[in-house]
C-alpha cells in the first residue's frame, strides 16, 4: 500500500494482557521512529481482545474479525493470559483462532545470542548460537481433537490426538529448506520422535523426499530428546531446525533461555505473502504488570521481524542492530525485569540508538 510518495502499511495491534500493553507501547514507539528514519508510514488499528475486555463485556474475539485482519499488512500481539480467567480461554480465542483462521502455518523463531554474557552456558560465543526454528503451526496436538470422559470420577479419561497431514508437513518442510538455502551454512535439521511416535514417520519420509530437490542444503535428523541435549551441549551444530508444533513449542522456550531469557525472544506466525502475526514469546507476567519493569526487547525484536516481513528490511536491520549494540555495550545489561532499567527507559534507549545508527550511516554515505 502507498500514499503515492512512500510505502504505507496497516498494522493491527492487540496489546493483550498483563505486561503486553507495556511492551507493545515501546515497540510502537520504535516503529514510529523507524517510519520517520526510513521513509514509510504505518496506520495502527488497535483491537481490544484481552482478559480485561472479556471480564468487562463477556466478549471473546469473534471469528468475523478474521476477514478484517485479511485487509491488514500484519498483526502485532503483546501477550495474553490472566489468572482471573479460565486458563487458555482468551489465548485460544485469539492466538489459536488467528493461527488456524488465517492458516498461519509457519511459526518462525530465531534463536540469536546478542551478547556472550547473556548465555547461561559456559564458553558459548555469539557465533555458536545463531539458529532458526521452523515450527509447524496449525496441526499436531494443538488442534484440540479429543477431550475428557467421566471428568472428576475415578474413571476419568483424557484423550488428545496428534494430527499430521502430508500437505501440512510438506509445506512446512519446504519453507524450512527455502530458508536454509539462503543462510550461509545451508544446513537443515529435522527434529521428531518417529522411533516412538510412529505416525511421525510422515515427517521423516516427507523430509527425505523434499531434500532431493535441495542438493545445496545439507541435512540431518535428530530425535527431540537428543535435540534438547545438543542445544545445551553443542548449540553450534544447529543452523535451521524444522519440527512439529508441540516439539517446536518446547525447544524454542529452551532456546530463549539460552539466548538470555524469555524477555529476549520473538516469533512470527506466518503464511507467506499473506497477513501474518508477530509477537514476543514471553507470557503476560501478571505479577509484574503495571510496574514498568518488564523488558520490551522481545516485543521490539518481534517488531523488527514484522518490518522484515512487510519489506522494510533496512529498518528491520536497524532495529536488530540497535538491540545488539545496546546489549553488547551493556547499556542494557540484561533481558529480564531486574536490569535496573524501566520498560520505558529500554524503549527510549532503542529509539536513541536507532536514530544514532541511522545518522552514522547517513554521514558515512
Amino acid at each position: 500500500m502507498s500514499d503515492g510518495s512512500r510505502p504505507s502499511y496497516r498494522i493491527g495491534v492487540i496489546p493483550g494482557d498483563g505486561i503486553g500493553p507495556e511492551v507493545v507501547r515501546e515497540g510502537l514507539k520504535v516503529l514510529d521512529t523507524a517510519c520517520q528514519l526510513y521513509n514509510f508510514a504505518c496506520e495502527i488499528v488497535e483491537y481490544p481482545w484481552s482478559s480485561d475486555h472479556f471480564l468487562r463485556s463477556g466478549e471473546l474475539m469473534p471469528e468475523a474479525v478474521l476477514d478484517e485482519y485479511r485487509s491488514l499488512d500484519a498483526l502485532y500481539l503483546g501477550a495474553l493470559g490472566d489468572p482471573r480467567v479460565e486458563a487458555g480461554l482468551v489465548e485460544r480465542s485469539v492466538i489459536m483462532a488467528i493461527r488456524l483462521g488465517l492458516d498461519l502455518y509457519i511459526n518462525l523463531r530465531p534463536i540469536v545470542l546478542y551478547a556472550e554474557e547473556l548465555c547461561p552456558l559456559k564458553g558459548v560465543k555469539i557465533e555458536d548460537l545463531d539458529m532458526v526454528v521452523i515450527r509447524e503451526n496449525t496441526e499436531d496436538a494443538y488442534v484440540g481433537l479429543g477431550g475428557i470422559f467421566k471428568k472428576g470420577t475415578p474413571d476419568e479419561t483424557a484423550i488428545a490426538e496428534m494430527i499430521y497431514t502430508r500437505r501440512g508437513v510438506e509445506r512446512c518442510v519446504r519453507y524450512a529448506f527455502e530458508l536454509a538455502r539462503c543462510r550461509p551454512r545451508r544446513h537443515l535439521t529435522l527434529v521428531d520422535k518417529s522411533n516412538a511416535i510412529r505416525p511421525q514417520d510422515i515427517w521423516r519420509r516427507t523430509f527425505a523426499e523434499v531434500a532431493t530437490e535441495y542438493s545445496e542444503v545439507t541435512t540431518d535428523a535428530v530425535y527431540v530428546d537428543a535435540a534438547a541435549m545438543y542445544m545445551v551441549a553443542d548449540p553450534a551444530r544447529f543452523d535451521v531446525i524444522v519440527t512439529t508444533n508441540l516439539f517446536g513449542d518446547i525447544l524454542t522456550d529452551l532456546g530463549a533461555v539460552l539466548q538470555g531469557g524469555m524477555g529476549s525472544a520473538a516469533s512470527g506466525n506466518i503464511h507467506p505473502e499473506q497477513v501474518s502475526m508477530f509477537e514476543p514469546i514471553h507470557g503476560s507476567a501478571p505479577d509484574i504488570a503495571g510496574q514498568n519493569v518488564a523488558s520490551p526487547i522481545g516485543a521490539i525484536a518481534a517488531l523488527a521481524m514484522l518490518l522484515e516481513y512487510v519489506g522494510e528490511s533496512e529498518a528491520a536491520d536497524g532495529v536488530h542492530s540497535s538491540i545488539r549494540n545496546l546489549l553488547t555495550s551493556r547499556r542494557v545489561p540484561g533481558l529480564d525485569a531486574r536490569t535496573g532499567l524501566t520498560t520505558v527507559q529500554v524503549g527510549d534507549l532503542v529509539v536513541r540508538e536507532l536514530i544514532s545508527s541511522a545518522a552514522s550511516l547517513s554521514t558515512s554515505l
